[in-house]
């Protein structure tokens, strides 16, 4: 009898047991089915929701879908074209005519006047040889122009070359009064090709000068182009800013004739790129040719 009630209570245990084991594994499975908070997250972040908005001349249909697990490849593109260089112009114009009275490299003549009584405010006495003594009016330029003028002179007589000023700044008075006086002994038309009516002349900006040689001979005359300083000028001059105002063979360009001993005072830059190319401040800038 007691053997009897002791295996009905093993069996009974053993049932229950069983029954234990049995929950606790589905319990167990059940947890595992969970995926992690990673993946959930991941999971989530690839499904479209309504907010999402296609590119601007896009559809999401033809779009590629994204997937966190995927690596993007790189795109190749085509590399990007070198500029071509600009093709070389024959065109001497560098840029618009400078008008500025003030400015060194104003351009004076016929078609392009000074101001009305215009006078420059920095005209000082250059320390070069003049072929006069005096102090006066026809002895000053301005005085960026009288610097490199002297050390035009210095470097000319390293080279065993002795210039002299011979007449740089007028004013509009004395270029009125000169004009007519030229007009009086040879006519109107005839002076207009060798002297500037007033307010046309480039003496009256305190950037020219006529220049001889120390002797003076042949001071504003033909006859100095035949002369050492005249080659010396020619070859050496833009290297000092100063140009040949009116060089031989340009008098349909300039309006005058050729005047070897007239310098004109435009800066380093515009005489070295002016001689380099054989041309007038009028083809420089590009104007119309100066009429007579």
């Amino acid at each position: 009898m007691k053997l009897g009630k002791l295996l009905s209570f093993l069996v009974s245990l053993a049932i229950l047991v069983a029954v234990v084991v049995y929950f606790v594994g589905q319990k167990q499975e059940q947890v595992e089915d969970i995926p992690p908070l990673g993946q959930i997250s991941d999971n989530n972040n690839n499904e479209q929701t309504p907010d999402k908005v296609a590119p601007t001349g896009g559809n999401l249909e033809n779009e590629p879908s994204e997937s966190p697990s995927a690596t993007a490849e790189p795109t190749e593109t085509a590399p990007e074209a070198s500029p071509e260089p600009a093709e070389p112009t024959d065109d001497p114009q560098q840029s618009e005519p400078d008008t500025d009275a003030e400015s060194i490299g104003v351009i004076v003549n016929p078609n392009y006047k000074l101001p009305d009584n215009y006078e420059p405010k920095d005209l000082v006495y250059p320390d070069v040889r003049f072929t006069f003594n005096e102090k006066i009016e026809k002895r000053m330029m301005r005085e960026e122009a009288a610097s490199a003028l002297e050390t035009m002179f210095e470097a000319a007589e390293v080279d065993g070359i002795y210039l002299a000023g011979v007449s740089a700044y007028r004013s509009h008075s004395t270029q009125t009064a000169l004009f007519n006086r030229y007009v009086e002994r040879d006519g109107l038309e005839k002076a207009k090709t060798y002297s500037a009516e007033p307010g046309t002349s480039e003496h009256e900006t305190g950037l020219a000068i006529d220049v001889s040689g120390s002797d003076g001979k042949c001071a504003a005359q033909d006859c100095f182009g035949e002369t050492v300083e005249a080659v010396w000028l020619e070859n050496n001059a833009a290297k000092y800013g100063f140009i040949i105002r009116y060089p031989e063979g340009k008098q349909d360009i300039t309006g005058y004739k050729y005047e070897p001993w007239h310098l004109r005072y435009v800066g380093v830059e515009i005489a070295e790129q002016i001689a380099a190319q054989g041309l007038t401040l009028e083809e420089y800038y590009g104007v119309e040719p100066v009429k007579r």
